[in-house]
C-alpha cells in the first residue's frame, strides 16, 4: 500500500513538472501556429509513456539508485575495507589507499553516462545531421570515458581535500586550448556533451556517491567537499569529445599523406 502511495504522488508531482512543458507546446501550436497537431492521438499517448516512464524512473531512483550510490561509497570508505582485516583504529589513510574508490568512480561514471537518455538522443541526432560521419557508439563511448576520468579525478579531490578550481580552472584552460585547434564540425557538439551527462541517471548516483564520500573520509565536511563531482561530470566529456575529434582528424591526415607517398 506505501509503495503504490508513493508511485500515485510521485505521477503526480511528475504531471505538476511537465504540464508546463506541454502547455507551451500546445500553446504555441493552437495559439501562434494556429495549425493542428500532427498525429494528436500518438502525441497525447506518447505524453502519457513519457509520464509513467519519469515516475517510475524517479521513484526508482529514490528507493534504489541513490540510497545503492551512498551505501557503496562509505563501505569502499570502511578503514576496515581499505586497510584490511588488520587494519587498526586510528591510523592515518592516505590517498593511495583509495583505490577500489576512484575504480568504482570510474566504472560507476562511465556505466551511467552509457545509460543517459539524453547522450543517446544528442548522439542519434548528432548521426543523422553529419550523414553518418559522427558515429553514434563512437560518440557516446568517449563521453562515457569524459565522465569516467572526470568523476574519478573528482573522488581524488574529495579524499585529498584539494580545492575545486584549481581542478575547474585548469581543465578549462585546457578546453579553451583544444577548442582552438578541434575541428569545426564537433565543436558544438563537444560542449553539448558536457551538459547531457548532468542528467536523470548520473546525477542521483554521482552526487549519493559525493555525499557518501565527503561524510566517511576523515576531515571532509559533506557540504563542503560531497558536491563539485557534477563540475567535472561535466567538464571532462568536452575535453575528451574534443580529444577524440582531433585524434580522428590527425589519423585522417596521416593516412592521405601515407596514400600521397606511396
Amino acid at each position: 500500500m506505501g509503495l503504490l502511495l508513493d508511485v500515485v504522488e510521485t505521477l503526480l508531482a511528475t504531471v505538476r513538472d511537465v504540464l508546463p512543458i506541454a502547455a507551451i507546446i500546445f500553446g504555441m501550436q493552437f495559439f501562434v501556429i494556429r495549425r493542428p497537431v500532427l498525429h494528436l492521438r500518438r502525441v497525447l499517448l506518447g505524453f502519457l509513456f513519457v509520464l509513467l516512464g519519469l515516475a517510475l524512473f524517479l521513484l526508482g531512483l529514490e528507493r534504489a539508485l541513490f540510497p545503492l550510490g551512498e551505501i557503496m561509497a562509505r563501505q569502499l570508505t570502511d578503514p576496515t575495507f581499505i586497510a584490511g582485516s588488520s587494519a587498526v583504529v586510528g591510523d592515518v589513510l592516505q590517498w593511495h589507499h583509495y583505490k577500489w574508490v576512484y575504480l568504482f568512480a570510474f566504472a560507476i561514471g562511465f556505466a551511467t553516462t552509457l545509460a543517459e537518455p539524453s547522450l543517446l538522443a544528442v548522439a542519434i541526432k548528432a548521426g543523422e545531421v553529419s550523414g553518418g560521419a559522427i558515429g553514434v557508439t563512437a560518440l557516446r563511448v568517449a563521453v562515457a570515458l569524459g565522465v569516467a576520468i572526470g568523476i574519478a579525478l573528482g573522488v581524488f579531490r574529495i579524499v585529498t581535500g584539494l580545492p575545486l578550481e584549481y581542478f575547474i580552472i585548469s581543465g578549462y584552460i585546457v578546453v579553451i586550448v583544444q577548442t582552438v585547434f578541434a575541428p569545426r564540425l564537433i565543436i558544438a557538439l563537444a560542449y553539448d556533451s558536457g551538459g547531457v551527462t548532468t542528467s536523470t541517471v548520473t546525477v542521483p548516483l554521482v552526487t549519493a556517491l559525493g555525499l557518501g564520500l565527503a561524510g566517511t573520509v576523515p576531515g571532509r565536511s559533506p557540504l563542503l567537499d560531497g558536491f563539485g563531482l557534477i563540475a567535472f561530470a561535466s567538464l571532462f566529456p568536452i575535453m575528451a569529445v574534443l580529444g577524440y575529434a582531433q585524434l580522428s582528424q590527425w589519423r585522417a591526415t596521416r593516412a592521405r599523406r601515407q596514400r600521397t607517398t606511396q
